[in-house]
This record gives structure tokens, C-alpha cells and sequence, in this order.
């Protein structure tokens, strides 16, 4: 009469853990496959676009500075340096969306690591773009052109 007690008890057992154990098994089997590190995500493509703005705007602003400073070409560099502070300040805040939208660290496929490299990148060209302006606004007060 025992042994058909603990086996009464064993089999219950096992049937109950089964029976907890099948919504986590269909919860594994509902979720997403994780991200590759070769799969373009949203928030990757997202991060991507955002740090090619702000790598732009460092490559225009840049220009703009050597132009502000004589190095190349004439003119103040006015007009480089305002399309280095948008494409900055886009891809700084483009960044940082993303960052604050990433639900996972880096390589969950979220852009996570785009997204701050997009920050520091359009932060750079931001400055670079305001040192350019303000070049250009002591040059035109000099020169009386302001």
C-alpha cells in the first residue's frame, strides 16, 4: 500500500510540474529571436542615421573652420557653420532617443552604443559650429560688415 502511495504522490508531482512548467515553456516559445549582431534593428538603423548626422556635421564644421580661419577658400564659414550646429543637434537628440528608448545594454540590438556615439558626435559638431559662428561674428564686427 505504500509503494502505491509514493508513486500516487510521484506521479502528481510530476504532473504538477508540467503543469507549471507549460505557460514558461510557451512564454520561451512566444518571445523574439534575440538579435544577431549582424541583424539591422530599428533602433540600430535609428542610432546609424543619427551618428552619420552628427559625423556630417563635424566634416562640415570642420571645413567651415579652416574656411572662418583663412585656411581654404574666401568667406566666414556662416553658412557651413549652421548646417553643422542642425546636423549636430539632430543627431544628438536622434542619439539620445535612442538611448532613453533602449530596453536592453549593448547588444540586444537596440542601438544602444550608436545612440551615444550619435550623442558625442553631434555634440562635437555642435561646438564645432558654434566656434565657427562666433568666429564669424567677431570677423564681421571688425570688419564692420554686422
Amino acid at each position: 500500500m505504500s509503494v502505491r502511495l509514493v508513486l500516487a504522490v510521484a506521479g502528481a508531482t510530476l504532473i504538477e510540474g508540467f503543469q507549471l512548467a507549460a505557460p514558461a515553456a510557451a512564454h520561451v516559445l512566444v518571445q523574439p529571436d534575440p538579435a544577431s549582431a549582424y541583424t539591422l534593428t530599428a533602433g540600430r538603423l535609428w542610432s546609424l542615421v543619427a551618428a552619420l548626422l552628427g559625423l556630417a556635421g563635424v566634416v562640415i564644421g570642420g571645413l567651415a573652420l579652416a574656411r572662418s580661419a583663412g585656411r581654404i577658400g574666401t568667406g566666414n564659414g556662416r553658412r557651413g557653420a549652421i548646417v553643422a550646429l542642425v546636423a549636430g543637434l539632430a543627431g544628438a537628440v536622434i542619439g539620445g532617443l535612442v538611448v532613453a528608448a533602449a530596453d536592453g545594454g549593448p547588444g540586444t540590438g537596440y542601438g544602444i552604443v550608436g545612440g551615444f556615439v550619435a550623442l558625442v558626435v553631434g555634440l562635437i559638431a555642435t561646438v564645432l559650429g558654434g566656434l565657427v559662428l562666433a568666429r564669424s561674428r567677431r570677423t564681421g564686427i571688425r570688419s564692420g560688415l554686422n
